[in-house]
């Protein structure tokens, strides 16, 4: 089995609007309501694949409500800490060709209690897993160091560990190391302290990282593919141009359709053909972690890849 980490999931409220301008008052007439954040869109991505999962993390409050009744309707298994805080909620306005705006809440608060709820539980459901990925951001009174502490804490019960997260959290996972790790150019500078000029400098960063203890590395280059370092090799993923929908949570897909891939013990360059297949697939729809097999299997025909040694 899989198991997701959500530590600050969310309802995602998405808006498609016709000619959206700033300044400018509208009504939303095509609305979708989600459970969502990068621990849940992963799991989600992870249970189209027909793959064992669950979730953990925290709930509060109506949202949290919210968020446990959609789970219970996906038949997902979840094991969630109740905090006192309400969990958040983020707003995307999606206009007619595809552009973004995004507005997240900051999230909820955790106390002390509750944090040291999260670790027993985290300390016993690990037992019974394979994977544990660890997708998204802290809320708010989390250390940044939590998810590096989920990391020493899974390798010293044997398990593989999945990060995808930003800023100080993942800067300081990846001193951990985490089996696999996937920043984007922004994320992969503050991580090494340094601007990236070039897509040569992007691979000597890529190479440090695999060469420090991480097993994974996988850089993310939006719609110019990835970068992905393993055993020695550089892999250079290019995906085919598409119609953008919502890219939003397409990190998430990519993570998803790799760990699916990897649980299924399939062949390494074909993981990272579908992972790329995946990140493009959940932008061509307007659902956010949200993956349409169909046009996942016509693009991973069209994904590229080409290896070198280090």
């Amino acid at each position: 089995m899989i198991l997701t980490v959500s530590l600050n999931p969310s309802i995602g409220r998405r808006y498609n609007i016709k000619d959206f301008q700033l300044g400018k008052s509208f009504v939303a007439t095509d609305i979708q309501y989600t459970a969502e954040g990068g621990g849940l869109n992963v799991m989600n991505v992870i249970k189209g694949f027909n793959v064992p999962v669950m979730v953990i993390g925290f709930l509060g409050g109506r949202n949290g409500d919210y968020i446990k009744k959609e789970l219970d309707l996906m038949g997902i298994r979840q094991e969630f800490i109740l905090i006192n805080e309400e969990s958040r909620s983020s707003i995307s306005i999606i206009s007619e060709n595809g552009m973004s705006t995004e507005i997240s809440e900051r999230g909820p608060s955790i106390s002390g209690n509750e944090v040291l709820a999260f670790y027993e539980l985290y300390k016993e459901i690990i037992k019974e897993v394979d994977i544990i990925c660890a997708s998204g951001s802290l809320p708010h009174g989390l250390p940044h160091e939590t998810y590096a502490n989920l990391i020493i804490m899974a390798k010293e019960a044997g398990k593989k560990f999945f990060l995808d997260t930003s800023g100080k959290a993942l800067k300081l996972g990846v001193d951990a190391k985490p089996f696999f790790v996937k920043p984007n150019r922004e994320e992969l500078e503050e991580i090494i302290g340094c601007k990236i000029q070039s897509e040569m400098e992007l691979v000597q960063a890529g190479k440090y990282l695999s060469e420090n203890g991480i097993e994974i590395v996988i850089i993310s280059l939006g719609d110019e593919g990835s970068i992905a370092f393993h055993n020695g090799y550089i892999y250079r993923i290019r995906v085919p141009k598409i119609e953008t929908i919502n890219p939003a949570g397409s990190g998430d897909a990519m993570v998803g359709g790799f760990v699916a891939s990897l649980y299924r013990d399939y062949d390494f360059e074909f993981a990272l053909k579908v992972a790329a297949a995946c990140g493009t697939a959940n932008a061509m729809v307007k659902e956010t972690g949200k993956v349409d097999m169909y046009n996942m299997k016509k693009i991973m025909k069209d994904v590229i890849i080409t290896k070198s040694k280090f």
